[in-house]
């Protein structure tokens, strides 16, 4: 008998603990694509986010609890990346939510978030039908695709006059081209050529061929990694020679330059972040994730960390994890991460960020616009 209750006694302590245990965790849930087409972003997003957790614990954790990260690879999969995230809710308990890559991505799964009533703070998503829907814990930090291109006012400062423009069919691609629209209006550029091509699409040799004849001063891809880079080979083997060459989400990455080498000289594109870039905590972070990972951080490691931040900055405001609280805070809210300023619409989408343009010079991204924080000139046109 004696040994009867000692054991029951055993065991409803160890049930207490586990208990206090539990309620001692704040977990974040994340899908991001560590395997298809969006693999290097969606790895980039993923350790940036693991660098916040790592740090926020060393410092003390998030209102005296431990934060924990519960990912899965959605394999760059918008319908998987819905199975994950109902999978976080209601099999993982999660306390809240970081967004996948991509507008994509995001679109869907943030149906997810509003199922649940679930603040999901997004990542690399811009396309602006994210925060038209009505939604109210769907959250951005990424520049808006409506303003993602305004940038090409450097263009026509340095003398352009012609643009043709190429767009991958993706939600992202379709609003950015859009607003590429709009600017190119509002610049007194002409638009001599205004086409779209399957995401997949990879040889785009008659479309080199078509542009070699348009002789545009400014060719510009809305594209992504693997297909800004088979462009820039198909205009070198058609010998086509702009004034300016520009890309939106490739230059961006290193393995733009790794992939074309001498071939990405002089290509522009546009970042939200760089780590030359004179601002608070860029030089830190990058010398930390270098000797984390080995190689420097692109800017899907920043808006991975950043999300981290912006959770943090809400969860601490709330003093509370209470999805109420902490979405009052992430509509609300006006703070500076890692990425730069949060600071959002009644709908959620962000209004604080305006992106970089970048150049590929001598084998590094150069910061070239805005004037005040560009370490070199623009070279135009291209020689």
């Amino acid at each position: 008998m004696i040994r009867h209750l000692f054991l029951t006694f055993c065991i409803l302590v160890l049930s207490l603990a586990a208990g206090a245990q539990s309620a001692e965790t704040i977990t974040i849930g994340t899908t991001q694509s560590l395997t298809g087409p969006f693999k290097d972003f969606g790895t980039e997003q993923l350790r940036g986010l693991q660098m916040w957790v790592h740090d926020v614990n060393s410092r003390g954790m998030l209102l005296g609890q431990r934060v924990e990260l519960v990912h899965y690879d959605d394999a760059s999969d918008a319908a998987r990346s819905v199975q994950l995230y109902d999978k976080l809710i209601e099999q993982d308990k999660v306390d809240l939510l970081v967004g996948p890559y991509s507008s994509e991505l995001t679109l869907e799964a943030s149906k997810v978030a509003e199922k649940y009533n679930f603040p999901m703070v997004a990542t690399a998503a811009s396309a602006d039908e994210i925060w038209n829907r009505g939604l109210k814990n769907i959250f951005g930090i990424d520049t808006p695709a409506a303003s993602y291109m305004e940038g090409i006012s450097v263009a026509r400062d340095a003398g352009a006059r012609t643009v043709a423009m190429v767009f991958a069919k993706t939600e992202f691609a379709i609003e950015v081209a859009a607003g590429v629209r709009r600017n190119i209006d509002k610049n007194n550029l002409s638009l001599v050529l205004d086409e779209d091509y399957a995401p997949e699409q990879r040889d785009f040799t008659a479309l080199a061929d078509r542009l070699a004849q348009l002789d545009a001063d400014v060719i510009m891809g809305i594209s992504y990694l693997e297909d800004s880079v088979a462009l820039v080979r198909a205009l070198k083997r058609a010998n086509v020679r702009p004034k300016m060459l520009a890309f939106t989400v490739g230059p961006a990455l290193h393995e733009f330059g790794d992939e074309l080498g001498a071939d990405a000289e002089g290509v522009v594109g546009v970042v939200q972040w760089l780590r030359s870039v004179r601002m608070p905590g860029a030089q830190d972070f990058a010398y930390r994730y270098r000797q984390r990972y080995g190689y420097n951080p692109g800017v899907h490691a920043v808006i991975g960390y950043s999300a981290g931040q912006v959770i943090e900055a809400a969860v601490r405001l709330a003093d509370t994890t209470d999805h109420d609280a902490v979405r009052e805070q992430l509509g609300s809210m006006e703070f500076r991460s890692l990425l730069g300023k949060y600071h959002v619409s009644e709908t959620g989408r962000q209004e604080g960020m305006r992106n970089y343009v970048l150049q590929w010079q001598e084998n590094h991204r150069r910061l070239v616009s805005p004037k005040n924080l560009a370490e070199r000139e623009l070279i135009f046109p291209l020689p």
